[in-house]
């Protein structure tokens, strides 16, 4: 018998002694934490990183993907937190290019929970599994001592197929490509915003709180080469523009004047001094393809009423890796950096 060689991984020192609300803001201090904690011990290559993990089983690829959501509050214009666990893990197998088949989900339940807050997010979690087309499988649910926990926390995951032929990673990303979001940007964010901090606006903010999963499968219908996709929630298009230019080794140039961000949404945001970019969305998807298809990709998403506002916003280029720059409306360059943490905290 031959013994497996022993592999000892060491954690990363991180800036701080204890959890911060910033670990979890999609941000440059939830990078850390994963990359400088949770891998090394795991065992995972931090290269291989996208929303959902692929894996082979009776000649079959899946996607698979698992997700916490902890929004705060419950329910916001647009949509809540029964809906948001749905869409945002049908979501995720669908930025891996697959089919949604399954979730399973699991309910922490504070003592003391109405009833008449958990029927109404149960059945939106029914209702938006039906638009899917998805079936909710299985789950669990656990009680906690008053006190211990903020109502209800939803745990999701879920499985999907991936077609023959299809092959979406960060990796995939090259200078060339051109990148386009579907929709306009940040809705998510500042109609939570608005909620938690009781602020009314001229024009009511609606979150894009949905489904992109049509609008991945009909790009990739079209027979278009689409590289990559990302689907821009905690540390909106900002962070994702980041992660992708790091994982692919390139750099990324963005045009804020092609970038679409609803009226609303920018005076919200001027108000309250947040930057759009790093707004949260929870219905809009990022695909970078060559520039060739452009064209084609824009007419594919426009024709689907969730893919009107599509935009090409950037290309990727070459430079220095990891490197992202934002052509600003004034004709002037800046840097668009990694925040520590997330503007806004608990918005998923």
């Amino acid at each position: 018998m031959t013994a497996e060689p022993f592999a000892l991984a060491c954690p990363r020192p991180l800036r701080h002694d204890s959890v911060q609300m910033a670990h979890g803001g999609g941000g440059r201090l939830m990078k850390e934490l994963i990359e400088g904690l949770f891998l090394p011990i795991l065992g995972a290559d931090p290269a291989g990183l996208h929303d959902s993990a692929v894996v082979e089983a009776g000649g079959a690829r899946l996607a698979f993907t698992t997700d916490g959501f902890v929004v705060h509050p419950r329910a916001f214009p647009g949509g809540n937190l029964g809906e948001l666990a749905v869409y945002g893990t049908v979501n995720d197998l669908a930025m891996a290019g697959a089919r949604p088949l399954a979730l399973s989900s699991a309910f922490i339940l504070e003592e003391g929970l109405p009833f008449a807050e958990l029927t109404p997010l149960v059945a939106a979690m029914k209702a938006a599994a039906d638009r899917c087309g998805v079936r909710l499988a299985t789950g669990d649910t656990k009680v906690v001592d008053r006190g211990k926990a903020d109502g209800v926390f939803i745990t999701t995951a879920g499985i999907g197929l991936i077609p023959a032929g299809v092959e979406l990673h960060p990796r995939r990303v090259r200078p060339g490509d051109a990148v386009l979001v579907s929709g306009d940007l940040g809705r998510h964010g500042i109609a939570v915003m608005s909620v938690r901090e009781g602020i009314r606006f001229e024009t009511p903010v609606t979150s894009d709180c949905g489904p992109v999963h049509h609008l991945a499968a009909a790009l990739l219908a079209a027979g278009l080469d689409v590289h990559c996709f990302r689907d821009p929630t905690r540390g909106g298009l900002a962070s994702v523009l980041n992660e992708i230019a790091a994982s692919a080794g390139v750099a990324i140039e963005a045009d804020e004047a092609a970038i679409p961000v609803d009226e609303a949404v920018a005076a919200a945001c001027e108000i309250l001094g947040l930057d759009p970019l790093y707004v949260a969305c929870e219905g809009r998807l990022v695909a970078f393809l060559p520039e060739a298809e452009v064209e084609q990709a824009l007419e594919v998403l426009r024709a689907i009423p969730e893919g009107q506002g599509a935009a090409r916003i950037g290309r990727v280029v070459e430079g220095p890796a990891g490197r992202v720059g934002l052509r600003t409306v004034l004709g002037t360059s800046r840097l668009l950096d990694l925040l520590s943490g997330e503007q806004l905290p608990r918005i998923c």
